[in-house]
């Protein structure tokens, strides 16, 4: 049995509507906050696609109005689950902009969990997008995504592990500098600037690192705006295995 959904968050960003508009309705611009590689085809009916390691997400483009309006809608699964975002505009006094977001859609039989976990996590990824306008002005990202199985540990205790080998306090707070990450990569010297019981998030001069932990599962959706290579993200893999085993 499906339930509809709908989840309805705003938020004012440091950037004009143009500015804006390239980090919610381009592939690289949502590489630079948002989770895993996005491809964007520009006009009503192109692909919008996410991929996260392995897995690739598809929807079809409903709206694509520059600097006003970008819609999306996944194909319905044949049980009738599906999702749809829509992102409204309006740009404001001294060159800044309201962001409202519409996630909305149908979720499946364990729908509540589904719902609170999209609901949590919507805050945290537009105060990303609000780090990245903030202090990345005109670069884009390189995304980094990692994930380690972790069995009979708890969320607390992987978050505990993970803060230790980035020289972290275990209960991570807002404020905290880091100091650590994979040998023969930038060192991870930042402040913390999100902390919630999932997640928590270190900016640093050239990236936007974050860090999920829940029972059994560890990830990263790392943003890397300096300098890289094509073996960050096997450095970074191969870190969390580590930190986690």
């Amino acid at each position: 049995m499906v339930h509809p959904f709908e989840i309805e968050v705003e938020v004012a960003l440091p950037a004009d509507p143009e500015r804006v508009w390239e980090a919610i309705a381009t592939g690289p611009g949502i590489d630079s906050w948002f989770m895993g590689r996005n491809e964007v085809e520009g006009r009503v009916g192109g692909v919008a696609a996410v991929t996260n390691g392995w897995r690739r997400e598809e929807a079809e483009v409903t709206a694509f109005e520059p600097g006003k309006r970008f819609a999306s809608r996944t194909a319905e699964a044949e049980d009738g689950r599906f999702m749809a975002f829509e992102y409204l505009l309006e740009g404001r006094d001294g060159g800044s902009t309201v962001l409202r977001v519409v996630h909305s859609g149908m979720l499946g039989d364990d729908w509540q969990d589904e719902y609170d976990a999209l609901r949590r996590g919507w805050p945290f990824h537009l105060n990303t997008l609000r780090e990245y306008l903030a202090y990345f002005p005109g670069r884009v990202a390189e995304p980094v995504f990692g994930v380690a199985p972790v069995e009979g540990r708890s969320a607390q205790q992987i978050r505990t592990l993970l803060a230790e080998a980035l020289g972290l306090p275990a209960l991570v707070a807002v404020g905290d500098r880091a100091d650590g990450g994979p040998e023969g990569l930038p060192v991870v010297a930042g402040e913390v600037v999100w902390a919630d019981e999932e997640r928590f998030e270190v900016r640093t001069e050239d990236a936007i690192y974050a860090f999920h932990h829940g029972a059994g599962v560890a990830l990263m959706f790392h943003h890397l705006f300096g300098p890289v290579t094509d073996a960050a993200e096997g450095a970074w893999q191969r870190w969390l295995s580590e930190v986690m085993s």
